[in-house]
């Protein structure tokens, strides 16, 4: 059984099902599955959550537009999502809804507990709403009075609210942070919060008296609990609150989310979780946008771009790689439909080459046995650094790192002009060929996972763990000729 400090709990943010999802999601739930399967290489015992949370103004005006009711229509939505992880080959052990019965007592509980510590109060909320983020804001923080990241003009509310003493746990949220310099990552990100709260911690409306769709304030029926204190729980509610299991994995190791939710994952999240006693998170990894043309992808604003077309063109494991590689982890990068095309071709010409290469010398050859592979190809892999990015999340580092390693493979084919040799030296170039292949496969599948799982069975390797990246732990092996990898694209 693995003990508790080999446990490993990661999340996404859970998708708003307002619309069918785009790429920006594909991006994150990505992101998270290479980090996952990382970890799992290491021996860790990962629990992977994500899912759709459902609650909501947006929602509620969502459905009504749809004619549907709110739970057909997130029945529906959900589904699409759940779809997505399917196509995008992303190993996450559960899919919460904020619907589902479960999660609905645990954000009561959490409520009913904040209450017992005497940090709720009834009051009145006059203020600005952004309906597409759920999100109220301070007059100084919107330009236009628009949303900053929908600028869509915000409404202006006022209605009876329940309230979070929020601004009780000003202090201590700005000591957490300057404590745990791995709570915020990018460590940039961790300047951004502490300057925002020098502006001082305001109470936070924690319930809505217009809105139907949501889950009851257990105390006062009338109210619905805020979908933003609602939908932080499933962090809680996902690993199934007050049971061994959460006994387990909290508190997460990574939440990763976007850049514009921090605040909702640091100061909000991180207020609640110290009001009812319980640890905060180890560390909010911070990702970027991918942006079209310079614009952040946004269903709100019309820039949308279909994974599940792309994957049904180029693959999951072509999409994967393109935005594994291409965007520097942490930062925004651009989409292009050629710079996919461009990856496509890369992983076709350079991993797809090496194992046509290696399987059609071996074919001639016959069976290759085992031996003491060659120092000098073997040399050239860089383990240690690539272990060292991964733990950094410096995905694109390492996957970078990878390939290059696998273009020395097909270096040591050329310059060894292999197709001439014979006898032990063919043998024990195939060899180191065949293993060198082996490990970088290994190291793949973090981010490749479908191509790896291929390359592997083809060498016979039935263990995918760090453990194995060892040379040498190839056995004697027939290869056969099989079908190309990947597919060039014009």
């Amino acid at each position: 059984m693995i003990s508790k400090d080999k446990a490993f709990y990661i999340t996404t943010a859970i998708d708003y099902p307002s619309s069918a999802p785009h790429l920006g999601h594909a991006y994150e739930k990505i992101c998270a599955d290479c980090i996952a399967r990382w970890k799992r290489l290491q021996g860790y015992d990962v629990f992977f959550l994500t899912g759709t949370d459902e609650h909501g103004l947006k929602i509620q005006r969502a459905a009504k537009k749809a004619k549907k009711s709110p739970q057909e229509f997130v029945d529906e939505m959900s589904k699409k999502f759940k779809n997505l992880c399917k196509v995008l080959n992303i190993s996450n052990d559960r899919f919460i809804r904020t619907t589902e019965k479960v999660h609905g007592k645990v954000a009561q509980a959490i409520l009913e507990k904040v209450n017992k510590k005497g940090d709720i109060y009834k009051g009145e909320y006059e203020g600005l709403y952004c309906i597409d983020c759920e999100t109220f804001y301070l007059e100084k923080d919107s330009l236009n009075l628009e949303c900053p990241t929908h600028k869509k003009p915000l409404e202006k509310v006022r209605e009876e609210s329940y309230f979070f003493k929020m601004s009780k746990y000003e202090k201590q949220i700005i000591e957490h942070i300057k404590k745990n310099k791995n709570f915020i990552l990018p460590k940039h990100k961790q300047a951004e919060i502490l300057n925002r709260l020098k502006d001082g911690l305001k109470d936070l409306s924690v319930s809505r008296t217009p809105l139907k769709w949501g889950i009851p304030v257990p105390f006062n029926k009338k109210h619905t609990i805020y979908v933003w204190f609602d939908a932080l729980i499933n962090y809680l509610s996902g690993i199934d609150y007050k049971t061994k299991t959460f006994e387990k994995y909290w508190p997460a190791d990574i939440h990763l989310i976007g850049k514009d939710i921090l605040w909702h994952h640091t100061v909000i999240w991180g207020s609640m979780l110290s009001s009812a006693g319980i640890k905060l998170p180890k560390t909010v990894l911070v990702h970027g946008f991918i942006n079209l043309k310079g614009e952040k992808l946004s269903k709100a604003a019309g820039r949308i771009i279909n994974p599940i077309k792309l994957v049904e063109t180029y693959g999951a494991d072509a999409l994967r790689y393109y935005i594994l590689k291409d965007i520097v982890f942490g930062e925004d990068g651009d989409f292009s439909e050629e710079g996919l095309k461009e990856r496509n071709n890369e992983l076709a010409d350079k991993l797809g080459n090496l194992v046509s290469r290696l399987e059609g010398l071996a074919k001639k050859a016959g069976e290759i046995k085992k031996t003491t592979p060659d120092k000098r190809l073997i040399g050239k892999l860089k383990l240690k650094e690539i272990e060292k990015k991964l733990d950094n999340y410096e995905l694109d580092k390492a996957l970078h790192l990878i390939i290059e390693f696998v273009d020395e493979c097909n270096k040591y084919i050329q310059e060894k002009k292999v197709w001439q040799l014979k006898g032990k030296e063919l043998n024990k170039a195939l060899y180191t060929i065949a293993d060198s292949l082996r490990v970088a496969s290994i190291l793949l599948h973090p981010f490749i996972p479908e191509a790896s799982e291929e390359i592997l069975n083809r060498l016979k390797e039935k263990k995918i763990s760090l453990e194995r990246t060892k040379f040498g732990l190839l056995g004697s092996i027939k290869i056969k000729k099989s079908d190309v990898l990947f597919k060039k694209v014009k």
